[in-house]
């Protein structure tokens, strides 16, 4: 199994985790993605899902000047993305035990 493939279903989710305690641009969330141990998280992938979750109201945007180079794009949770996020970790949390189970690494309910 990839994990590309399995990055595709939970990449929302992990964005919106790592915007959860701090705003951050671009590049700053993949670095802290790549940090929490998705390392195969591309570029695009990151750009293009803030890109998304900003345009369907979950997030919201400012601008930050900068001194040494473009101005950054900041992103942060809003409430409805908040929602989303405690919604979409239940979610996951009964999908990874399902899996647990099945794989024999967890009891049945």
């Amino acid at each position: 199994m990839e994990i590309s493939q399995l990055l595709k279903g939970v990449l929302d989710l992990a964005v919106l985790a790592v915007l959860r305690e701090d705003d951050g641009y671009g590049y700053d969330v993949l670095r802290r993605l790549r940090i929490a141990g998705l390392e195969d998280v591309g570029d695009a992938s990151v750009y293009g899902t803030l890109r998304r979750l900003y345009k369907a109201g979950l997030l919201t945007s400012y601008v930050v000047p900068s001194e040494e180079g473009p101005h950054r794009k900041y992103y942060s949770l809003n409430e409805p993305g908040r929602a989303r996020l405690a919604e979409s970790m239940k979610v996951w949390q009964g999908f990874a035990s399902t899996m647990d189970v099945l794989l024999g690494q967890g009891e049945a309910a």
